[in-house]
């Protein structure tokens, strides 16, 4: 998929990386925040923006496998690399189990932190299958909820490893 941003620059240089398992040609501005890339130019709107400075998780991805803010790196930084947003886990047909699990205990209230917690539970589970509650409450210490609370997002977490763990 071959892209020009809506947001124009004068030094525009071809950048190349995945979104979703989708390889992308970003020709636009290589200093915008990769949070409105992903919204405006690529339509990948479960990506929210909130605090804008990185502290509140709501624009969290993976970048080959890492949990990153999208309102903190640009698309510079990612030539090469793979790009994973909430549309990339899961679909309608199929939901991932984090994504089931926070639907069954809870997870969520507004859903505007929701898509960054999912993100942050997947980057969590992928490299720790059976999480302490310690370790769920430290791999998701950089995302903010104002409405649940924490505790059915914890065992969202938790039902989720379990989950995967039966597969």
């Amino acid at each position: 998929m071959q892209m020009k941003s809506a947001h124009s620059s004068t030094t525009e240089k071809a950048i190349h990386f995945q979104v979703n398992k989708q390889q992308v040609t970003y020709s636009g501005n290589p200093a915008e925040r990769m949070a409105d890339v992903l919204r405006d130019d690529l339509q990948q709107t479960g990506t929210k923006i909130s605090c804008g400075i990185g502290r509140c998780g709501a624009c969290s991805i993976l970048v080959d496998g890492e949990l990153m803010n999208a309102c903190l790196i640009m698309p510079c930084q990612l030539e090469g690399s793979s790009i994973t947003t909430i549309e990339g886990i899961g679909s309608k047909e199929t939901m991932d189990p984090i994504q089931e699990a926070f639907l069954t205990e809870g997870g969520f209230q507004c859903g505007y932190c929701t898509p960054g917690m999912i993100v942050a539970a997947k980057a969590l589970l992928d490299k720790n299958s059976d999480p302490s509650v310690e370790e769920i409450q430290e791999g998701l210490a950089g995302n903010l909820c104002r409405c649940t609370g924490y505790a059915s997002i914890i065992r969202a977490v938790q039902k989720a490893a379990e989950t995967l763990a039966s597969r």
